[in-house]
């Protein structure tokens, strides 16, 4: 096993490009997204109607090297302030397979 950061984005849909070309800027080329999400924010800002806001969110996740993640989370940190989102980074474990060999 091999340690890795977990990014965790949550934005609007609008700013997704901006997002991607983001962390392919800073080496982050693989990432999964889910369209549509909703939720609660944990932040009193009035955003409470989630019929409003349910297909204008996306949930980003990426895994990048421990020694990206320092300019990863600048660049990523920089859009989010511009458009609003929130993004979470927490340590995770990448599991290596190999192929059986019989």
């Amino acid at each position: 096993m091999l340690p890795v950061k977990r990014i965790e984005i949550i934005a609007n849909y609008v700013e997704l490009g901006k997002i991607l070309q983001g962390l392919e800027k800073t080496g982050i080329e693989g990432c999964t997204v889910i369209r549509d999400v909703a939720g609660t924010s944990t932040r009193d800002d009035g955003k409470h109607d989630l019929a409003m806001t349910m297909l204008d969110n996306v949930y980003i996740i990426a895994f990048c090297q421990p020694e990206k993640i320092a300019i990863a989370s600048e660049v990523i940190r920089n859009i989010l302030n511009k458009y609003g989102g929130s993004c979470f980074i927490s340590d995770a474990m990448e599991l290596r397979t190999t192929k059986c060999v019989s």
